[in-house]
């Protein structure tokens, strides 16, 4: 099965909505509203096979010469067939185009993103996303995920 990958259209804010809010249910991923879905669609690339969306990403600037690839979702039955893999290409593309040098994540995946170029940093380096998004984590002060980058340049 081929996987395509595109940007996320309005049409596809139910998907999204569902395989997001199944990873916020495990505690793996932050929720997001549909309402936070639809002013962020634009941001957002979905793997589909045969008309089917099975997977999600967003890339989130956070600066001048930095990005963060967030909401890194693949629908259940579909894990292990490279569509992590495509949605993390497309999202760095997404970067190189637009010209940003730095591709960050907060995973509990650190194998996956370094098969994908990517490594293990202090999450301390990134002061534009502990002051904009961290600060409003519950797990601020007892934060378990792991940072990694890909640099660009």
């Amino acid at each position: 099965m081929a996987v395509t990958c595109r940007n996320a259209t309005e049409q596809d804010i139910d998907t999204l909505y569902d395989i997001i809010q199944g990873y916020a249910e495990q505690g793996i991923m932050l929720p997001r509203s549909r309402e936070t879905l639809a002013s962020q669609i634009d941001t957002f690339v979905v793997a589909v096979i045969e008309d089917r969306l099975v997977g999600c990403g967003s890339l989130t600037r956070l600066g001048q010469d930095l990005v963060e690839i967030r909401s890194l979702g693949v629908t259940a039955g579909y894990k292990g067939q490279g569509i992590g893999k495509a949605i993390v290409s497309a999202l760095v593309e997404e970067a190189r185009r637009q010209e940003i040098p730095k591709v960050m994540a907060l995973t509990y995946e650190v194998a996956f993103f370094e098969r994908n170029g990517f490594t293990v940093v202090q999450k301390e380096i990134f002061p534009e996303k502990v002051w904009r998004d961290c600060i409003h984590c519950k797990k601020q002060h007892c934060c378990d995920e792991i940072a990694v980058l890909k640099r660009l340049d």
